[in-house]
């Protein structure tokens, strides 16, 4: 059976646990001032594509793109623990960098955190680069905030 990367509704069933779970660990890892997710609501909102990667019918994967005019901000990456090795977070920054591509964007921009090491050199290998914060963010010791030129 093949992943399916597709344009989903991050309040349907499988799209939710697993927000709720990535917003656990956050809560869990960083403090308050240092956690910059979405909500639900926001990630369903008009300026956003929200992608599940399914296989199966389970849901083993999520990321967003939070519009900004000439560029977005990736948002909500997040992969099943089941589902960690197999590429899973690869398609869904593939094809969220395709979505950018068709809105026609300058660039991506991002904020991970600092310990994060795995989803620091998936954004590395894909091409981001680090950078200073951008709009709405502060610095902040606990994040890293990354940036690709889709030229």
């Amino acid at each position: 059976m093949a992943i399916e990367i597709r344009i989903a509704d991050p309040a349907e069933p499988g799209c939710l646990a697993l927000l709720e779970d990535s917003h656990a660990l956050m809560r869990a890892m960083f403090p308050a001032e240092s956690n910059h997710f979405l909500s639900v609501e926001a990630l369903q909102g008009p300026e956003v594509v929200f992608l599940a990667a399914e296989e199966g019918g389970a849901i083993l994967g999520c990321g967003a793109l939070a519009l900004k005019g000439n560029w977005a901000e990736v948002k909500s990456m997040f992969t099943a623990p089941e589902a960690r090795g197999a590429g899973v977070a690869a398609l869904i920054l593939a094809q969220l960098e395709a979505e950018a591509r068709t809105h026609g964007l300058a660039h991506l921009r991002l904020e991970t955190g600092v310990t994060l090491d795995a989803a620091r050199r998936l954004y590395a290998r894909a091409g981001f680069e680090e950078r200073g914060p951008f709009e709405g963010y502060e610095a902040d010791p606990l994040s890293v905030f990354m940036e690709k030129r889709l030229g």
